[in-house]
């Protein structure tokens, strides 16, 4: 018995990485696939070194509610569009 040729769209290859780079961003909040326009960064205390950002995205209609999560528990430190975040990143 002959074993099938890999996919050669198949999820390691390069054209699957560029498919996958092409989707925007999407909101962390359960259930929204809506796109990301904010960067919620965030830490715990507990668990991170005080320099460590964990990130969260968000939508328009959710940055209010995960920023009101996170800092409740006093782990929100920064939220930002998600073009800053992207552009702090390159320098």
């Amino acid at each position: 018995m002959n074993s099938p040729e890999p996919d050669s769209a198949g999820p390691d290859s390069a054209d699957a990485a560029s498919a996958r780079a092409a989707v925007a961003p999407v909101c962390s909040a359960k259930g929204c696939r809506d796109d990301a326009v904010w960067v919620l960064a965030w830490n715990n205390p507990k668990l991170h070194t005080p320099e460590r950002r964990k990130t969260w995205l968000a939508c328009d209609d959710h940055r209010e509610h995960l920023s009101s999560f996170l800092g409740v528990r006093g782990f929100l430190k920064d939220v930002v569009t998600l073009t800053e975040w992207e552009s702090d990143e390159k320098r």
